[in-house]
């Protein structure tokens, strides 16, 4: 199906017949690439499921566009124009992402047409390609939900990650969505009202694309700390057919939300430890495509870690698939390097770039190597740290730290570590 110049294609398992399936897969496999953190492309598909997605052998139908100047803010095509978004634009992006990755999901195992296998819903969703962004994504319509089935066990502190696309509904309109941290009380079910399970925190993009939030709590004596807000500004709505990527920083009671490289919402006090225990990540109502979603905990001591451990491993410097161009989403971690080498000039690194096992050896070890460049080359270029203290290296998939068994596992291993010379 094409919405404004995205193409979504499925494959329902009722729908085709044994060859079609076995393709399918087949090709799932041969274009699955992870050697980095946002999942994988897969080449486009031409069958559909009924309803929401085309049927089989069927032409794509044209869709009516309101005007020329609606067609280039919400035509994911016109966004290929643009120029690229550089690393001084998040000059203002404070996050820094958990030390420690302790849940990655990317649905490169599941798939196409089949509702992931780690996760649960109340109605209906499932595993989607498109023509305009790689890997594997689920997409969920109308009054729906999914989430991760098994519990989540959170410390105080932790970072969540997400990429997701605003969908179009069943009218071809954007609906928004919602995404939910919530404490569960059906550890195997849906959690059914405007206020589900035991409280939580909520973001929601309203169908107009408006960003907003509330908390909910549940615990008696708690009721009265429940908050709401909006962001109101043009330049934060979100819009149909566009790829955003949702940070969440959880310290105790605070949480920081950012939307690219503009941070949303800071509440010092959103979720108040005696009365909430967030053991649940939930996506619901409206229509979206989400994927890469990534749990990380406990802040890096970046400095003790250099200076006195002499290694820090760092899972928060971002790259697109099979690309050595270091995305902008990286800047709260290079900057907190470039602060611990500006006050020791006499520190000296080595920056070393590791993959995952998918792919050929040799590309990985390639690519590495440029990885582990051009991260050396933004520390130069950003933030003025002296070239003769950076050296730079890469090792490909020959120094796992867990077994590539996994999406979560192979997430561990896409690394790039900083070592102390």
């Amino acid at each position: 199906m094409t919405l404004l110049g995205l193409t979504v294609n499925a494959v329902c398992q009722v729908d085709v017949d044994v060859k079609d399936k076995v393709e399918n897969q087949t090709n799932n496999k041969l274009n699955q690439k992870t050697d980095q953190s946002i999942g994988k492309g897969l080449n486009s598909i031409e069958n559909g499921i009924k309803g929401v997605f085309k049927k089989k052998g069927s032409k794509d139908k044209t869709q009516t566009q309101e005007s020329q100047k609606q067609e280039s803010v919400n035509n994911p095509e016109s966004k290929k124009q643009e120029a690229p978004v550089g690393l001084e634009s998040y000059s203002k992006f404070d996050f820094v992402p958990g030390e420690k990755v302790i849940y990655y999901e990317d649905f490169s195992q599941d798939a196409v047409g089949d509702f992931p296998a780690l996760w649960n819903t109340n109605g209906s969703a499932e595993v989607v390609t498109t023509n305009l962004f790689p890997g594997h994504w689920v997409k969920f319509n109308t009054e729906q939900a999914i989430w991760t089935d098994n519990l989540l066990t959170l410390p105080d502190n932790y970072t969540i990650e997400f990429d997701i696309i605003p969908a179009a509904n069943a009218e071809n309109n954007m609906a928004g969505y919602h995404v939910r941290l919530m404490q569960c009380i059906n550890t195997k079910a849906f959690d059914y009202g405007s206020a589900p399970g035991k409280g939580g925190f909520h973001f929601q993009i309203e169908y107009f694309g408006r960003p907003s939030f509330s908390t909910w709590f549940l615990k008696g004596g708690c009721e009265e700390l429940a908050l709401r807000g909006t962001k109101e500004e043009e330049i934060y709505k979100e819009v149909l057919n566009h790829q955003y990527h949702i940070a969440i920083w959880v310290q105790k009671s605070r949480i920081r939300l950012y939307q690219n490289q503009n941070k949303l919402f800071d509440l010092p006090k959103a979720l108040p430890v005696e009365c909430l225990k967030v053991d649940r990540l939930r996506f619901e109502d409206g229509a979206a495509m989400i994927s890469n979603i990534r749990i990380a905990v406990g802040a890096p001591d970046m400095r003790n870690k250099l200076l006195t451990e002499g290694k820090l491993v760092s899972y928060g410097i971002y790259f697109d698939v099979n690309k050595d161009v270091v995305k902008p989403e990286s800047f709260g971690t290079l900057k907190g390097i470039a602060a611990v080498m500006s006050e020791n000039p006499g520190l000296r690194i080595k920056i070393v770039g590791h993959t995952d096992n998918d792919g050929v050896a040799a590309a990985n070890l390639d690519l590495s190597k440029r990885r582990g460049a051009a991260v050396k080359n933004e520390l130069v270029k950003t933030f003025s740290i002296d070239a003769s203290r950076i050296e730079s290296d890469g090792m490909g998939a020959t120094k796992p730290v867990a077994p590539n068994d996994s999406p979560a596992n192979k997430a561990l291993n896409r690394r790039v570590e900083f070592i102390k010379l």
